[in-house]
Parts: C-alpha cells; sequence; structure tokens
C-alpha cells in the first residue's frame, strides 16, 4: 500500500468533508474522491458511509484510521531519524518534561553512559503532553512521560510509581488537615483517566507552561492541583502545603520508544531507566 492514499484517506477521515479535505490537501474533490473509491476497491471494504449531508467512518474505515496514522508516523520518523542519524549531533534524543522526571534523570543519564550500547544523548526538554507526538513523528528516541498519555506505537516500561499529594495554598481550608480526599477536592475518584482530564483541563484554563508557574498559582490560592510526591522535596514553598491524598491514584512514570525501535542505545537507555524502578 502506497503512502498518498493513506494520506488522502486521513484528510478525509478527519475532516469528514471530502471538499475541506481536497481544500487541506491542495487537489481537486473529484480526484480526491476517485483515490478514496480506489482504495476501498482494493482493500475490499467500504470506509465511508457517504449521504447527501454528511460522510461518516465504517468500522472498516476507523480501524484503518487508527493504523494509517501510525503507518504515515513511522515514514515521517524514519526520514528524520535518517537525518539525524547522518549529522554529527547526538545520536540519540530523550524528550522530558522539565521537572517530570521523578528527580531520576541525573541518575538515568549517568547509568545509561556505562551501559555498553550508550551513545551521546541529547536531553530534549518538550511541553506538557509533548513526548509521544515526538516520538511517533521521529523527533526523539524515546521519552520519560508520566501515565496516562497515547500509547499508539509506542512501547513502555515503568520507571517509578509514586503517591500523589495534594498542592494547597498555606491559607486553603483544606491546608490544617493531615490527609485529604478526592472528593475533599471535587475529584473523581473512579477513573485515572477523567482525573487525567480534569486536571489537565485546570492547568491548560491557566495556561501553566511549566511547574514552577504552577506552583506559584498554587501558593497565590489561584488552584489547586494533585502532585508526585517526589515534588515535595523538590519544590518547598513557604505559602505552599503538601497533604497526602490516600485515595488518588498513584503517578506513574515510565520510559516510552517507538515499537519499530530497534536501535541497541534505546534498549540500552531503557535498561539504565528501568535499573532506577522502584516505587516511591
Amino acid at each position: 500500500m502506497e503512502s498518498r492514499p493513506l494520506r488522502y484517506f486521513v484528510a478525509v477521515a478527519e475532516e469528514l468533508n471530502f471538499a475541506r479535505a481536497a481544500q487541506r490537501l491542495g487537489i481537486a474533490p473529484p480526484p480526491l474522491s476517485r483515490a478514496i473509491r480506489k482504495l476501498e476497491t482494493d482493500l475490499g471494504v467500504g470506509l465511508f458511509e457517504r449521504t447527501t449531508h454528511r460522510v461518516e467512518l465504517t468500522p472498516a474505515g476507523e480501524v484503518l484510521l487508527a493504523q494509517a496514522r501510525i503507518a504515515l508516523d513511522a515514514l515521517e520518523a524514519a526520514g528524520r531519524r535518517a537525518q539525524r542519524a547522518a549529522g554529527t549531533a547526538a545520536k540519540l534524543v530523550l524528550a522530558v518534561k522539565a521537572d517530570s522526571d521523578a528527580g531520576l534523570l541525573d541518575a538515568m543519564l549517568a547509568r545509561y553512559a556505562a551501559e555498553p550500547g550508550s551513545v551521546p544523548l541529547a536531553v530534549r526538554l518538550c511541553g506538557w503532553g509533548e513526548q509521544p507526538g515526538l516520538l511517533r513523528r521521529g523527533e526523539a528516541d524515546a521519552a520519560l512521560v508520566y501515565e496516562p498519555f497515547d500509547t499508539a506505537g509506542l512501547d513502555a516500561e515503568t520507571v517509578a510509581v509514586e503517591a500523589r499529594v495534594a498542592a494547597l495554598a498555606a491559607a486553603h481550608p483544606l491546608a490544617g488537615r493531615e490527609r485529604i480526599r478526592l472528593a475533599d477536592l471535587g475529584l473523581p475518584d473512579a477513573d485515572p483517566a477523567e482525573l487525567h482530564r480534569r486536571l489537565d483541563a485546570v492547568t491548560g484554563r491557566h495556561g501553566v507552561r511549566d511547574l514552577p508557574q504552577l506552583i506559584k498559582l498554587v501558593e497565590l490560592g489561584e488552584m489547586v492541583t494533585l502532585l508526585p510526591e517526589s515534588v515535595v522535596e523538590r519544590y518547598p514553598r513557604p505559602g505552599v502545603v503538601y497533604r497526602p491524598v490516600p485515595d488518588a491514584p498513584p503517578a506513574v512514570l515510565v520510559i516510552a520508544w517507538p515499537q519499530q525501535s530497534r536501535s541497541r542505545a534505546v534498549a540500552a537507555l531503557v535498561r539504565a531507566a528501568t535499573d532506577l524502578s522502584a516505587p516511591r
């Protein structure tokens, strides 16, 4: 299967409109429609349900969309990795969100440097949730990232499991308690993914870019949040208190890498990271 029909398919699947997809691709709608028809014929399945008013994916189309994104990302990533391999820069790139390494990054890099398969390594600092995309696009070879995240096309191993604490302003009504429950904070206690979504929504609403900014907003009484326990030692603030939240799901830090990777250097980095793995 060639990449062009897959790119055409993904555009239509994401737009659910042939005219908008054609404009996005820079082609006319009739050739796009013919290309999609040919793809359906070649595969022997219908990918879209078409009516005069709307376009919807069939179950087969839903499956192909997920796989096509992975395949196209892999093609793009292969080109980027080839370009990096031909250059003189570091041969391995580790993506990390600043202050989201459970305090283990320095020890991990030291262990990696002692591995037989190690090569020069560069740390790429990134924003919230950017690591999976960097891996799939070939802009990074491995990443430290907290669960949950989009695992499509990626493998991962646990590096650290930490209890979560609530971060509150010292003047907050709950700050005097020894322990806090999720219900006290108005947070869901059943679904870790929903909890993650709610916390992300709060940080997004405040335009948070990094952990120091987040802690400052907590200190000012602008927000309350949950953080991995390792943050307590690294970010003491006189105006912020940290309280255990026993019913919160743990914060799980993993090292992730592309499933198709066969790099010995990546394997060495994963070994170095998992050697540090221990419940906190």
